[in-house]
């Protein structure tokens, strides 16, 4: 089983060879085989130039990829996704303030069968009212919408198995719902208390302004994750409540209209009733076609609208009524 650690770089100049000496007295001191793959992210200070020379120093363990360009910490992780080979991928970010000495009791966690392992910053080392509260804001947010209960989504330092996170592309600021995706394909999931230390070099690359990019991201995320197969859920749900909420107007208008000789076509309420029930039937003709796509999309793939986790004795053959699939 070998272990690959999935590093974000941008800007970190000073706290990579640190970095660098303690993933290596961690990694080294397990039994797996290892390497980390530190992404560039654009950075522009010499964080490149301390990459490069770590992998020439150590090219067993150290892959570097560097980026054209700044994409943002989402982008990043996907490269280093992409680039690792490990059955094992751990996240954590270059700053320091995660502790690569949690690595072995996440791994440990891993061998006790969870798929997801997920680091909660329980004493965080952060300015409280511009990075902790709302980071504690958006946590609940994400755990009420999603279902997924957690405390820390924001906490890079992560663990999973390759194949729950694998099959699916990140976007905006997605890597914090990857535990979400995972979610839904039946991943185990653990959340573990892990320490947090002040940032000794740099500043902070995030602040206020990513609350909204989460709080959109989230709206995705849900639909993605709740909808995806069945958009006319939503659509048609939707679609329908207006038409209801159409009728009932309609019904007031016309009780209005025997019992107290009220103008119907006159009201205002007749113009919103009429609005609200050609966007009730708008909405559910946007349901049917978003079900199309939703069909087009995984027959055109062959993807399977299911995941399994495994098999246990013979395994059919293709044509015996079982669907011969790649997992």
């Amino acid at each position: 089983m070998k272990v690959s650690l999935v590093v974000p770089v941008y800007n970190e100049q000073q706290n990579l060879p640190l970095l660098y000496d303690a993933m290596r007295q961690v990694m080294d001191s397990m039994k797996y085989p290892w390497d980390a793959v530190l992404v560039d992210d654009g950075s522009k200070d010499g964080s490149l130039e301390v990459l490069e020379k770590l992998a020439i120093q150590d090219p067993e363990h150290i892959r570097v990829v560097q980026l054209r360009r700044n994409f943002g910490q989402t982008a990043a992780i996907a490269a280093g996704i992409d680039q690792s080979d490990g059955d094992i991928i751990i996240l954590l970010d270059a700053d320091l303030q995660n502790d690569p000495a949690d690595i072995p009791m996440m791994i440990e966690k891993i061998n006790e069968g969870y798929d997801v392992v997920s680091g909660w910053r329980i004493h965080r080392q952060d300015a409280f009212f511009t990075r902790t509260l709302p980071s504690r804001i958006a946590n609940w947010l994400i755990s009420l919408v999603t279902g997924v209960k957690l405390h820390d989504y924001g906490c890079t330092l992560k663990a999973y198995r390759r194949e729950v996170i694998t099959g699916f592309r990140l976007y905006g600021e997605m890597h914090r719902f990857i535990p979400v995706y995972a979610n839904t394909v039946g991943a185990r999931m653990i959340e573990v208390k892990v320490h947090h230390h002040p940032r000794r070099f740099g500043k902070a690359k995030y602040g206020m302004e990513r609350t909204l990019k989460v709080i959109l991201d989230l709206v995705t995320v849900k639909f993605l994750s709740s909808y995806a197969n069945k958009p006319i859920y939503l659509f048609g749900g939707a679609g329908l409540g207006l038409i209801g909420i159409s009728a009932a107007v309609m019904l007031f208008l016309f009780i209005r209209r025997v019992w107290f000789e009220g103008s119907v076509m006159m009201s205002p309420f007749f113009h919103t009733s009429t609005m609200l029930a050609i966007m009730g039937f708008q909405s559910i003709l946007m349901g049917l076609i978003a079900e199309l796509l939703a069909r087009t999309y995984h027959e055109a793939q062959n993807k399977p609208t299911y995941t399994i986790r495994k098999v246990l004795g013979n395994r059919a053959q293709p044509g015996s009524g079982e669907r011969n699939l790649e997992n």
